[in-house]
């Protein structure tokens, strides 16, 4: 079996029109631009239109950049990975969704639920599937559509100010130009706290509201996803601790950038760009610290968009793309930790 090496033949990103600052914010919770920005380094979010955008179309719009600039049409697309924690439905997936609307042959689609490491996962799935030399051009896509979920009051403001909505793309081709495109991924995860990033509802876990009866008078089977008093008493709504994501965080992430390095005999002096997922900007600037990189090899806009999960990674990596910050053989290192815990890793020559 010939092997191939991926790479990445075009990519593209949207984000929603409308713009909320810190400022904005404070009509809806208590909470101050100060508070904000020191705690996450974020200044403004975009919020997709409630009624007319979805994770989809967000992802689709994103899509068709990056196969335009692959010199593609969607009828080429043989195969779709689609990252998102903010599906449409609770099922089918968006992959599917995305397929229908843009009109694509009866592909496969695989939907990732891997929460902020979603895309660099998707990619490396996307990444096995051209070595093998099974697909030819693959859609990767990583879309949220965060705010129609949030809770925009005090109790959730922790939360609340953090993520927004967005989506990016990239589609990915066999090159058989040695040392050049995805040079290695690298997959992990720790699920022993789980719980604390999470949202536990709707899901088919024990439910403790119905632990001591059962959902109808006299029926043993059968229950609900959704119960008033989840949604009155903020059950339903996501959960994080954030400090302990931190100091998990502040491990990890660093763990597997050097582990990508010393998969290819390289170390942090090699790197060109770091693209860390837009978790947190203090977040990315101790991994800086701690690598010893100068301003110029780490890409952060976490400033004006928040934290997008599975779009970050894809939305940064294609801004810094545009802007000229990559360029032919450098080195890029994409990374990402999150909710799980999952955490990976993808080394990339351009």
């Amino acid at each position: 079996m010939q092997l191939y090496q991926s790479r990445i033949a075009g990519l593209g990103y949207y984000v929603p029109e409308n713009v909320y600052t810190n400022h904005d914010l404070t009509r809806f919770m208590d909470t101050n631009d100060e508070w904000i920005q020191e705690r996450t380094g974020i200044q403004e979010r975009r919020f997709a239109d409630r009624f007319n955008e979805t994770t989809t179309t967000m992802a689709m719009e994103a899509a068709k950049v990056a196969i335009h600039r692959a010199g593609l049409t969607a009828q080429d697309i043989d195969f779709i990975v689609f990252a998102t924690l903010s599906p449409d439905y609770y099922f089918p997936g968006c992959g599917v969704l995305l397929q229908r609307e843009m009109g694509m042959r009866e592909i496969g689609a695989l939907d990732v639920r891997n929460q902020c490491s979603g895309f660099v996962y998707a990619l490396s799935v996307a990444d096995q599937f051209i070595k093998t030399g099974m697909y030819k051009n693959i859609l990767v896509v990583g879309s949220e559509k965060h705010s129609f979920a949030m809770d925009f009051a005090t109790r959730s403001r922790n939360i609340s100010v953090i993520f927004g909505d967005g989506a990016g793309a990239v589609v990915l081709q066999p090159t058989q130009e040695y040392g050049k495109g995805i040079l290695s991924t690298h997959l992990h995860s720790d699920g022993s706290e789980a719980e604390i990033l999470a949202m536990y509802y709707p899901g088919a876990h024990a439910n403790k509201w119905l632990k001591d009866k059962p959902p109808f008078p006299d029926q043993e089977l059968g229950g609900l996803f959704l119960t008033t008093e989840q949604l009155e008493s903020g059950a339903a709504l996501p959960y994080m601790d954030g400090p302990a994501v931190f100091k998990k965080a502040v491990v990890k992430f660093p763990e597997v950038i050097k582990e990508a390095l010393n998969a290819n005999n390289l170390t942090e002096k090699d790197l060109d760009l770091l693209i860390p997922h837009q978790a947190n900007l203090r977040i990315s600037q101790y991994i800086q610290k701690l690598l010893g990189l100068a301003d110029h090899q780490v890409f952060n806009n976490i400033q004006r968009y928040g934290n997008t999960t599975a779009a970050s990674v894809p939305i940064a990596l294609c801004e810094a793309w545009e802007a000229g910050k990559i360029q032919e053989n450098d080195l890029i290192c994409l990374a990402a930790f999150g909710s799980g815990f999952t955490w990976a890793s993808a080394l990339i020559r351009w």
